[in-house]
């Protein structure tokens, strides 16, 4: 039987502050160790940084982008796939990922978790919107990654 490598989505907001940033860069790292390949939404923020600390560590990173093009996929994506369904692609992203990291966000992290919730796959919190019931919340990148393993 052929087993593929678990697949991890990163989620989070196209702009943060940069505490963030590292801890989703330290988010990638920890998935990379671990063989696991990273999906996001493909562009900036915390996407970028977590596709940035997986390929630092040897890892696979997929971006699943809103427009019509690879073109806009940060330097990090290795392997982009374009949509052209904005917002829309985050259905993708939960059904792609067998578990999730929501690190931070807003709204379309919030869009994320919820479906990904709705269709049964793990969601791990790290410093993102507080109190959603099924949301595993974790204090730092490492433990969220422990808990992903955990739960797929």
């Amino acid at each position: 039987m052929n087993q593929r490598s678990p697949i991890i989505g990163v989620i989070g907001s196209g702009q943060c502050e940069s505490s963030i940033y590292q801890l989703a860069v330290e988010v990638g790292e920890e998935i990379a160790k671990r063989g696991a390949i990273l999906v996001c939404g493909g562009l900036a923020g915390v996407m970028e940084a977590a596709a940035k600390g997986a390929s630092s560590a040897g890892g696979l990173t997929v971006g699943i982008l809103p427009g019509p093009s690879t073109n806009r996929a940060n330097s990090f994506i290795k392997i982009p796939v374009a949509t052209d369904m904005g917002q829309a692609r985050n259905v993708i992203i939960a059904h792609t990922a067998d578990a999730l990291v929501a690190v931070a966000g807003g709204a379309g992290t919030l869009s994320e978790i919820g479906h990904a919730l709705k269709i049964g796959k793990p969601v791990v919190g790290l410093q993102t919107i507080p109190n959603l019931e099924g949301v595993y919340y974790v204090d730092n990148a490492q433990e969220s990654i422990e808990r992903i393993f955990e739960l797929i």
